[in-house]
């Protein structure tokens, strides 16, 4: 019968067999110091010697305890150096832990699935983002290009213009949807595009994007700046949490303005629910796109909070901890 090699560990070593090393340990030692104890009380042996007999025997007690641990403390150094995205797991395979305690191998076992799912998870996130970037990207290009073409054909009829219009502004919401799936999709970002930012600036030129993208829809888009600041992050990061944000509150307000104001070290999102619609939606139905808003600033460490004023007012309210002042 064949075995595979996370068994045979199990079936070569005892269950608990570090502890009772150590209850042998411990139990020779008390019954060595009982014993000389017993030669000093009875006048076997003279004080010195008992003395010195009980400093060597505690002396081999600890030699043969670190003589055990040593194998606890090879494992701890281990996973101490391990980084994640490691790929070289050899030192923990079950073959290597055959002559080891039970113990101490069940550990190296859990730690070397660990270890290998999380390579495992690392390497898929770099293909599927790799791959989505691409597939997805490649054909939202195509459109757009499609689109700036017709746009320049010559007759073409009002309903084709605003059909050609509509197409572009469907391109540019999936991008967007594109890019923040992608931002959420990795792990960790690797820091390439992170910079110092106004955030004034990137918001000017965010809400300029956005009124393309919700022409034709009865929403006015609004820029307060009572400050002014700077962030060191990524500003395609914070354009795409500003979207998100602008989406929702559009679709809370049905119609009417949609205020987006700057203070310091806060960035607030603000909609009156519009007098057409009888039953305005609660700001606690939070919708898709306020879930990938709150999962952006959850990765990125800027508290989103949302709620409700006067009993129809939308505020939403990004606060950026550690903000860059900007000099006049």
């Amino acid at each position: 019968m064949t075995t595979t090699g996370a068994q045979v560990p199990r079936a070569e070593h005892a269950r608990g067999g570090f502890q009772r090393r150590l209850l042998l340990i411990f139990g020779m030692q008390l019954m060595a110091v009982v014993v000389v104890c017993l030669m000093g009380y009875y006048n076997v042996a003279p004080a010195f010697a008992v003395i010195l007999l009980i400093v060597i025997v505690s002396g081999l007690t600890w030699l043969a305890t670190e003589r055990i641990w040593r194998q606890v403390s090879v494992l701890a150094r281990w996973v101490g150096n391990w980084k994640e995205g490691q790929t070289d797991l050899d030192a923990l395979q079950s073959d290597r832990l055959r002559q080891t305690d039970s113990d101490i191998a069940t550990l190296a076992r859990g730690f070397h699935n660990f270890a290998s799912r999380i390579a495992g998870y690392n390497e898929r996130e770099r293909n599927f983002t790799r791959d989505a970037s691409h597939e997805l990207r490649s054909p939202l290009t195509v459109i757009k290009m499609s689109t700036d073409m017709l746009s320049d054909e010559a007759g073409m009829s009002e309903f084709g213009k605003r059909s050609v219009q509509r197409i572009r502004r469907a391109t540019r919401e999936m991008e967007s949807l594109v890019e923040a799936l992608l931002i959420l999709a990795r792990e960790a970002d690797n820091g390439q595009s992170e910079q110092e930012f106004v955030v004034n600036d990137v918001l000017r030129d965010e809400l300029a994007n956005a009124r393309e993208m919700l022409h034709g829809h009865p929403i006015e888009l609004r820029l307060e700046e009572p400050a002014k600041f700077a962030l060191h992050g990524s500003p395609r990061v914070f354009a795409v949490l500003c979207w998100q944000l602008i989406r929702h509150a559009s679709q809370y307000t049905g119609q009417g303005i949609v205020q987006v104001t700057v203070l310091p070290g806060l960035v607030s999102v603000s909609a009156t629910a519009g007098g057409e619609q009888d039953h305005p939606p609660a700001p606690g139905q939070r919708g898709f796109e306020y879930a990938i808003a709150q999962r952006i600033s959850e990765r990125f460490a800027w508290p989103l909070s949302l709620h409700v004023q006067g009993g129809n007012r939308y505020v939403a309210e990004i606060r950026f901890p550690k903000p860059v002042p900007v000099s006049a």
